[in-house]
């Protein structure tokens, strides 16, 4: 009797492991020509999912602006570091809601800025017109139920690792995009220094 299910349990086993070598074998060497932090990177964000349940979350960057800065001092910093950097500011749209906890007048505070170097645009276009519908580089000022006032913008990591290696030249400018979004955020959020992220 024993020897009978094991027997079956040594097959189901040898069918399960045909069926993932027909089905995922191929994948695997695919995955061994992606950036070797990809991997990571895909998980991390579906580790965020997993704790939040939202795929938006997983895929932002935020940062809490703090009490004593104003918003319209946030605004002028990111203005002033993006212009130190040869990066314009391409859009400026100002929208509110309605806030369910405040009064029946009260909006909720939501501005969207955008940001953009033309010659990174064009050379990542040229390499793949994709990049083109993350183009330009947008940062929301949202403010929550709580009042808080937080920045949010796409987290930049798939595009430096999430597929094949970017050329050198590629990965540079990706970088130096990253980094000024990263650091004008958390210097404005702060009314501190600006300090690039490391890559």
């Amino acid at each position: 009797m024993l020897k009978n299910i094991l027997s079956i349990v040594g097959g189901i086993a040898l069918i399960a492991v045909a069926y993932l070598a027909i089905n995922f074998g191929g994948m695997a060497s695919k995955v061994s020509t992606l950036h070797p932090d990809a991997m990571g990177h895909y998980m991390t964000m579906f580790k965020k999912v997993l704790e939040t349940g939202s795929s938006a979350e997983a895929m932002i960057r935020r940062v809490k602006i703090d009490d004593d800065v104003s918003t319209e001092d946030v605004i002028d910093n990111m203005r002033g570091i993006a212009g130190d950097n040869n990066f314009l500011v391409v859009g400026d749209a100002k929208m509110s809601i309605n806030s369910s906890i405040k009064d029946q007048d009260g909006k909720r505070y939501i501005r969207i800025l955008s940001f953009c170097a033309p010659s990174i645009a064009e050379q990542f276009i040229g390499y793949n017109e994709g990049f083109g519908a993350f183009m330009p580089c947008r940062i929301l000022i949202v403010e929550d139920d709580e009042g808080n006032r937080w920045l949010h913008t796409m987290a930049m990591e798939l595009m430096l690792y999430g597929g094949k290696p970017l050329p050198p030249e590629m990965m540079e400018m990706a970088l130096r995009v990253r980094n000024l979004m990263y650091g004008m955020m958390d210097a404005a959020a702060t009314d501190g220094d600006y300090e690039p992220e490391e890559a």
